[in-house]
């Protein structure tokens, strides 16, 4: 069984903005690539899980996340990191669909393609909505960043919070 990190994308990969889908307001966040590929190297697949209501919203269309992620994804493959799958929620928090996070729609679609260990796999998101959908999934690691949504650090559920990503290297070994 092979061991994976989930990553939630706004707050985690890159910095918070409201509905991005423009390449040109994409930012990284700091630490984010040199993170990804220590994590690689250790032998963890890389997935991305992002719910993206701006879709349903009617903010951005299909087409313009998946401009936005094949662009993405070439900026890993430039510094050698491989995400494996992207899977993403289109759905507003009022459509109630089993894709949106805290639900675990989009980590069972990966499971299809990959047998995961989820007790020796993480999830790093950035709300308290990511974490829920790791303990939800079975996931049995998580890290709440400080990079994207606030929130109070002793409300968060998550084995750990660290300031951003790249505090990883103290923690995954």
């Amino acid at each position: 069984m092979q061991k994976a990190i989930f990553l939630d994308r706004d707050g985690v990969i890159n910095k918070e903005k409201d509905y991005l889908y423009k390449i040109e307001d994409f930012e990284f966040i700091d630490g984010v690539f040199d993170s990804l590929k220590y994590l690689q190297d250790l032998g963890y697949k890389l997935f991305i899980i992002t719910n993206q209501s701006g879709i349903g919203r009617g903010y951005y269309t299909k087409d313009d996340f998946n401009t936005l992620t094949r662009w993405m994804l070439n900026e890993f493959l430039k510094k050698d990191i491989t995400i494996e799958q992207v899977e993403y929620c289109p759905h507003t928090p009022k459509d109630n669909c089993n894709c949106r996070k805290p639900k675990t729609l989009m980590i069972e679609n990966i499971l299809k393609n990959y047998n995961i260990d989820l007790k020796n796999s993480w999830l790093i998101g950035d709300k308290s909505s990511d974490i829920q959908c790791a303990i939800n999934a079975g996931i049995k690691n998580s890290i709440q960043v400080q990079t994207g949504h606030n929130f109070d650090i002793k409300d968060s559920k998550a084995t750990l919070v660290l300031k951003s990503i790249k505090e990883i290297f103290t923690i995954i070994k």
